[in-house]
């Protein structure tokens, strides 16, 4: 029987979570050609559901899983970035973050047993993974393109291609800048006075070059999801922070949280990570605490406050996908903001189809298609240059 200290690091190295040591100790306790017996029997028993493991030469197995466990080891190194998110989500969830060990358990076995698949059809398909760009508005309506790797510099802001940073220059007149992320895209911002703002895909942010001192703080979420941290009314001389969205505003004092506005949907989603925020619609004014998220309809204008699992909200910022009991429909429509494709589905009954699951958003779109299918909620899926095609 596997210890229960060394099966939670399995399945963390199953659902891509491992730190650098624990890394190291599984490598070490995998020299033991027992304990790697224990191993194959353990994934075999707990994630072979529906598809039993080809045979399989033990040596060459072995050294499959060295080499992931290795791959691994180098990807913390380079982008330890990755395993904040860790740290971030616990922080503002008990339930920290639910894994969708199944789905990802399935990718992991199918680079380690090699298993015999029918490759998807592609036709000239060039569906990447999407990456830090945006355009910058300026006040007199020239654009500046911001992409990952390229520097811009410009009196009071610069930019290293993943972020833009304002200076705090003093200034007596408001002028306002506009950072539009499309499809493929993300972007970060540090306003003026401190406050963060992380960008997702197909998103745009309206906001003052400068704050003027003496003035409530505002920008405007013109659409998209954007996340905020924002500085405090104690740091800013007691300015407090607003932000406008076209069906709502949300007033800050100092604290952590997500709006999402797409316009193609019919409800706006505040969630509160860390603080508190009054968020005012029509005549109407909701409290909303820690945990908690509001739902507006921006049809009918109802409001409701929810309890939320904020971790797995929150985490496409920390470059990861969350979905939770989420329809296919649903996916669809996030990982095509993400890889810049078009969804067709073939046969509309998967549409409802519910899939769970928590996968890297650097991952190519065809590995995450893989775990999606060998889940059993899609059949197959075809590419043909820019659309996926679902059936």
């Amino acid at each position: 029987m596997v210890p229960k200290e060394t099966e939670n690091i399995i399945v963390k190295f199953l659902t891509y979570q491992c730190s650098s040591n624990e890394l190291d100790y599984l490598e070490d306790w995998l020299q033991d050609s027992g304990n790697y017996e224990l191993f194959l029997a353990y994934v075999k028993i707990n994630y072979s559901v529906d598809y039993n493991l080809k045979s399989f030469e033990k040596t060459e197995v072995r050294d499959s899983l060295l080499s992931l466990i290795d791959d691994d080891k180098k990807l913390k190194e380079s982008k330890v970035v990755k395993l904040k998110i860790i740290n971030n989500l616990i922080k503002v969830s008990s339930a920290a973050i639910i894994i969708g060990v199944l789905a990802t358990a399935y990718m992991f076995k199918e680079k380690l047993f090699n298993y015999e698949r029918e490759e998807p059809v592609i036709v000239n398909s060039f569906i990447e993974p999407g990456t830090d760009k945006a355009t910058l508005t300026l006040e007199d309506g020239s654009e500046i393109e911001l992409n990952k790797g390229e520097e811009f510099v410009l009196q009071n802001v610069n930019s290293n291609g993943e972020e833009i940073i304002y200076e705090d220059k003093g200034s007596k007149d408001l002028k306002y800048n506009i950072l539009t992320v499309p499809r493929g895209g993300q972007f970060q911002i540090t306003l003026s006075d401190g406050t963060k703002v992380w960008l997702n895909s197909e998103s745009q942010l309206k906001y003052p070059v400068a704050f003027l001192k003496g003035n409530t703080r505002t920008v405007e979420l013109v659409y998209g999801e954007a996340y905020f941290d924002v500085t405090s009314s104690e740091r800013n001389g007691g300015d407090d922070f607003k932000v406008y969205q076209n069906d709502q505003e949300v007033h800050v004092l100092g604290t952590e949280f997500n709006i999402k506005a797409y316009r193609e949907e019919a409800n706006i989603y505040t969630t509160l990570v860390e603080g508190e925020i009054e968020l005012s619609v029509d005549d109407k004014i909701q409290h909303v605490a820690p945990n908690q998220q509001v739902k507006l309809n921006v049809l009918n204008r109802d409001v409701k406050l929810a309890e939320v699992d904020v971790a797995s909200l929150i985490s496409w910022k920390e470059g990861v996908f969350s979905f939770e009991d989420m329809s296919l429909q649903e996916i669809m429509v996030v990982l095509s903001r993400w890889y810049d494709m078009d969804v067709v589905f073939e046969n509309e009954a998967i549409k409802s189809e519910e899939f769970m699951g928590v996968l890297f958003k650097d991952r190519d779109i065809k590995e995450i298609l893989k775990s999606i299918k060998n889940s059993g909620v899609i059949n197959d899926y075809k590419f043909n240059e820019k659309k996926l095609i679902l059936n």
